[in-house]
């Protein structure tokens, strides 16, 4: 991945985190984004020590607008981007009738738009150059129905349903667009939204009886954005220990 761009949203802590370094060690110049600067810049920090290359823009990415914005930004900084990472993403759980319309608006916001409008500025780009890679992080719940799940679920089945269609787009013009359903996973944010407990309990379900750890989902983002995966195109690669499989 020498000499191409990445923008990972998304990248201060979890599968982004792992993910940024892990294209940062293949030779990406990464650009890491995220709300938190502190822990933006501990990323980079870390991205270089390692003798990579990264820099960090803040963005809270809520609109159509913020969407644009950092993809004008990141042209601005690191050049045309080769490699885009639709990571970032809000969970949001509960009772249908119990769901507050302003957490459905900001879980399809984040989920759904930032990524489609991020893909409106970018891909077109990638188009002309005739090359590009776009992948996707949705989630294994995309695919089964679960009670408590159709906000957070049904954003993520969109997401999925917009790969399939920008591979179509974009294919024929030398973009790759893919996306990786992890299933549980350790991280911050879901050991503190479910617990330990809550996460061995979902990941009993499936053959491999166990949680996944962050660099294990970010392995198969970057097959899906290396060059050996250049006649992949519009998957849903499930990295979740065999849970949709049985």
């Amino acid at each position: 991945m020498s000499g191409k761009v990445a923008l990972v949203t998304g990248a201060t802590s979890g599968i982004g985190r792992a993910t940024a370094t892990l294209l940062a060690e293949r030779g990406a110049h990464v650009v890491v984004t995220g709300r938190d600067t502190t822990r933006g810049e501990q990323v980079v920090d870390e991205i270089r020590a390692i003798g990579g290359t990264a820099d960090f823009l803040a963005a809270a990415l809520t609109t159509a607008d913020d969407a644009r914005t950092l993809a004008d930004a990141t042209h601005e900084l690191a050049g045309p981007i080769d490699i885009l990472i639709n990571n970032a993403a809000i969970a949001v759980f509960g009772a249908t009738a119990a769901i507050a319309e302003a957490d459905f608006d900001a879980c399809y916001a984040i989920n759904v738009k930032v990524p489609f409008f991020l893909v409106g500025a970018i891909a077109p780009g990638m188009a002309e150059r005739g090359r590009g890679v776009i992948v996707n992080v949705s989630t294994m719940v995309a695919s089964f129905g679960t009670a408590g799940s159709a906000v957070y679920a049904s954003s993520k089945a969109a997401l999925e349903l917009l790969t399939k269609s920008w591979a179509a787009e974009y294919g024929p013009h030398g973009v790759r667009v893919n996306a990786v359903a992890p299933g549980p996973t350790r991280t911050e944010g879901t050991t503190a939204q479910y617990g330990i407990d809550r996460l061995e309990a979902l990941a009993a379900r499936a053959p491999a009886r166990r949680i996944a750890e962050p660099t294990e989902i970010a392995q198969a983002i970057a097959y899906l954005a290396d060059e050996h995966a250049d006649f992949v195109h519009g998957i849903i690669l499930p990295v979740d220990g065999g849970r949709t499989a049985v």
